[in-house]
C-alpha cells in the first residue's frame, strides 16, 4: 500500500514537474529578444478655464506647449470645438496670411520656425485624416440594481443630453448591470438612441469597471476623438476588472471619462474617491448629483465640456521611457498663464517585442 502511495506521489511530482519545464520553455524569451516600444500619434482633449470656470476660447496652436516627461513636443495638428483637426502649417499660412480673418490675433512664436511647417513623419497624413473624421461620445448607463428607485429620472436626463449634444458627429448608447449591453451601438441617428433608452430596464448587480474597459475597447477601434459619459448609480460590486486597468486603457487610448453618479456611490468613499481619479487622469470630470435637477446639471456641463475642447496631436519626440510617460500642457505666453489647462496626465506606450533575427537579418 506505501509503495503504492509512494508510486503514485512520485508520478505526480514528474507530472508537475514537467508541466512547469513546458510553461517556462513557452514563456521564456528567444535568443537576442529585444522590447521596442510603440508608439503612435498622441491626441489629447484640452479644456483651458479662467478662474471662474468660464471656457477660454480662439486660442491657436502656438498658445500652447506640451511636455512628455520634461521633454519639449512639437504639435501635430490642432482643433478647436467640433471643427476638424488640421496640420499645423494650415494655421501658420494663415497667420501669415493679412487677407485671411481669424478669431484670435496672436502671431506664432519662434519656436514654428519664423512661420515653416513643422516635419510630420512620413505617415502622418493618413493619421491626420483619421483624426478629422470627427467626434464619438459612448453614454453607459448604469441599469443595475442600484437603479430601481429613480429609473426614470435618470433616463429622462440622458435624453435631453442625446437631443441637446450638437458636437459630437456619433453617440453609442450602452447599458450595464452584471453584464454589458450595447442598446445602440454608435450611430448619428438620435431618434434610434432615444428609443432604444426607453427600452433599457434595472436590473442584476454592478460591474461598473468590466462595462467601462468594454466600451473603451469600442471605442479605440474608431477614429477620430472619442469621450465616454458614464451614470453611474452605485458602487461596483460585481466586476472582475480592477479599476486601474480601466484607467491606463483610457489614458493609453486618450480617451477622457466623464462620470455622473448618485448618492449611492457617495456613501462610498473608496467609489467615490476612484470616480475622482479616473475622471481626473483622463481629462475628465466626475460629477456627484443627488436629485434629479442636478443630474441634468451635470450633463448639461458635460455637453459645454466638450463643445469646448481643444484637440491637440503630436508625434513623441525620442524617448527611452517604456513605462509611464507624463504629459504636461502649459500655455505659452505670460497673459494666458492666469487659466487652467486640464487634460489627462499621461499614457503607458504599448511595447512590442523583436527577436534578435528581425533585428539583425542575416545576409
Amino acid at each position: 500500500m506505501k509503495k503504492r502511495r509512494f508510486l503514485s506521489l512520485f508520478l505526480f511530482a514528474a507530472a508537475f514537474s514537467w508541466a512547469a519545464a513546458s510553461v517556462a520553455q513557452e514563456n521564456a524569451e528567444p535568443p537576442g529578444a529585444v522590447f521596442r516600444v510603440e508608439v503612435d500619434m498622441v491626441l489629447l482633449n484640452v479644456a483651458v478655464t479662467d478662474g471662474k470656470g468660464n471656457y477660454v476660447t480662439g486660442l491657436r496652436p502656438w498658445d500652447f506647449e506640451i511636455y512628455e516627461d520634461d521633454i519639449p513636443q512639437k504639435i501635430a495638428t490642432f482643433a478647436e470645438g467640433s471643427e476638424a483637426a488640421r496640420p499645423l502649417d494650415e494655421f501658420v499660412r494663415e497667420a501669415n496670411n493679412p487677407r485671411v480673418v481669424r478669431p484670435y490675433s496672436a502671431r506664432p512664436s519662434t519656436q514654428l520656425g519664423d512661420g515653416a511647417a513643422a516635419p510630420f513623419p512620413e505617415k502622418s497624413p493618413d493619421q491626420i485624416a483619421s483624426l478629422a473624421a470627427g467626434a464619438s461620445v459612448f453614454i453607459l448607463f448604469d441599469t443595475s440594481n442600484y437603479m430601481y428607485e429613480g429609473f426614470v429620472f435618470a433616463q429622462d436626463a440622458i435624453a435631453e443630453f442625446v437631443r441637446t449634444l450638437d458636437g459630437p458627429d456619433r453617440v453609442a448608447l450602452y447599458s450595464y448591470s452584471r453584464d454589458l449591453s450595447r442598446v445602440v451601438p454608435i450611430t448619428e441617428d438620435r431618434g434610434q438612441l432615444l428609443r432604444g433608452l426607453r427600452r433599457t430596464v434595472a436590473g442584476d448587480n454592478a460591474a461598473l469597471y468590466n462595462a467601462l474597459l468594454l466600451t473603451l475597447r469600442d471605442a479605440a477601434r474608431l477614429s477620430g476623438r472619442k469621450m465616454v459619459v458614464t451614470f453611474s448609480n452605485g458602487p461596483d460590486n460585481a466586476s472582475m476588472v480592477a479599476p486601474e486597468n480601466v484607467r491606463e486603457l483610457a489614458q493609453a487610448e486618450g480617451i477622457p471619462i466623464y462620470m455622473i453618479s448618485t448618492r449611492e456611490a457617495k456613501r462610498d468613499p473608496v467609489s467615490t474617491a476612484v470616480f475622482e481619479r479616473i475622471s481626473t487622469s483622463t481629462g475628465g470630470k466626475v460629477y456627484f448629483a443627488r436629485t434629479w435637477k442636478q443630474q441634468q446639471q451635470a450633463f448639461a456641463a458635460i455637453r459645454e465640456d466638450l463643445e469646448h475642447l481643444y484637440a491637440l496631436s503630436y508625434y513623441p519626440q525620442s524617448n527611452p521611457n517604456r513605462s509611464w510617460r507624463q504629459i504636461t500642457v502649459k500655455l505659452a505666453s505670460k497673459q494666458l498663464k492666469k487659466y487652467q489647462v486640464r487634460t489627462r496626465t499621461g499614457y503607458r506606450p504599448r511595447a512590442t517585442r523583436l527577436t534578435g533575427q528581425l533585428l539583425n537579418p542575416s545576409p
